[in-house]
């Protein structure tokens, strides 16, 4: 049997250009750097980087961007094997201007359509979903067909799975700790400019509590909470999400930190580990590599939290997103230091090794 993955991801990718020059108007920049980007990509390779096994699902041009986001995925140690191409479509770029501490526009350039979006229900290895110990999927990959129909797909698969659990009477107390380390995370993921109708879409809520009701966990802020449930206080927001049919949602808060709620009625309220900002872009797909890296390592709800904050906040700490994930040991130096700031990059660098044959056993 081939071996499960720890995280598979689903949906967006592209290559972002930001600039090296901070605290500079896009119009007047003049050097930029070139990044691996899109949510479920950097989740990927964060949750790679403290030594998770991933994949990524998506789609990219038939290009020479899409061939640069391949080779990367690789190198940061994630699965490319779904990460196929589109002729029809390029593969999106996205610029941001970076004004610390936190302004930080971002421009995305999608059109006519992002290859992402053309990710196809029949192409998918739904074994390989059902299978990975944490599915990872997003509100943006609800916005359009035919990638709609494929993560609802993927999602079922994964409700399945749950059935077959309950079914056998392994999901209470006694169940296995590899079950209870099992997640379908829905990142809400809220981009206006992706939905017809932006800030008013009809169709966003309703989408987001159709997959709602086939995750276990959801992860949002403030303003995608509200997407989700019409909710905007965070106690309120999460008790919503857990009455929309997940296990765990986590609210995230910005500057007041991260809430957590369990269904079983643990709680987590967790403040923000101490920064000096210098691009907050990033620095959520780092929290959602950690929460990861926690929920498989089955820690109590308050450490994943507080482990997945102090990612967060490294990220923020530095220019980049994808090639500024950081290993366990950045990340335990910066618990133990009580700040994210004073954490220098590991000097062993983004390279990683080569992602296992899923065929080759543990």
């Amino acid at each position: 049997m081939p071996e499960p993955y720890d995280v598979i991801t689903m949906g967006r990718i592209g290559v972002d250009l930001y600039p090296l020059e901070v605290a500079t108007p896009l119009a007047r920049v003049e050097t930029f750097g070139k990044f691996l980007g899109g949510s479920p990509a950097n989740v990927a390779v964060a949750a790679s980087r403290l030594g998770r096994r991933t994949a990524v699902i998506t789609r990219t041009g038939q290009d020479p961007f899409g061939d640069y986001l391949r080779r990367e995925l690789g190198r940061f140690g994630v699965d490319p094997r779904w990460a196929t191409a589109v002729a029809a479509y390029p593969t999106p770029v996205t610029f941001c201007e970076i004004f610390p501490p936190d302004d930080f526009p971002l421009y995305f350039y999608r059109q006519p359509k992002a290859p992402d979006l053309e990710i196809h229900a029949p192409d998918l290895d739904l074994d390989a979903v059902r299978d990975a110990r944490i599915f990872w999927m997003t509100g943006t990959g609800l916005s359009a067909e035919p990638s709609r129909t494929a993560t609802l797909a993927a999602l079922s698969a994964r409700n399945d799975r749950r059935a077959d659990r309950r079914a056998d009477h392994r999901t209470g107390p006694g169940r296995t700790a590899g079950e209870r380390r099992t997640a379908t995370v829905f990142d809400l993921d809220w981009r206006p400019m992706f939905w017809d109708g932006g800030d008013d879409s009809a169709e966003a809520p309703v989408r987001y509590r159709e997959a709602l009701a086939h995750a276990t966990v959801a992860v949002g802020n403030i303003e995608e909470c509200a997407v989700a449930t019409g909710e905007r206080e965070p106690y309120a927001a999460a008790r919503a999400l857990l009455a929309a049919g997940v296990e765990l949602a986590v609210v995230k808060q910005g500057p007041k930190g991260v809430l957590a709620l369990h269904r079983d009625g643990t709680a987590a309220d967790c403040p923000p580990l101490p920064v000096e900002v210098v691009n907050g872009l990033g620095a959520g797909d780092a929290f959602g590599g950690a929460l990861c890296h926690g929920l498989l390592a089955g820690w109590p709800l308050d450490r994943v939290v507080r482990y997945a904050n102090a990612a967060g906040a490294i990220v923020a700490s530095r220019l980049a997103c994808s090639s500024a994930m950081p290993f366990e040991g950045e990340v335990e130096q910066a618990l133990a230091a009580g700040t994210a700031t004073a954490v220098p990059p590991d000097p062993s660098g983004p390279d990683r090794p080569a992602p296992r044959d899923p065929g080759a056993g543990a």
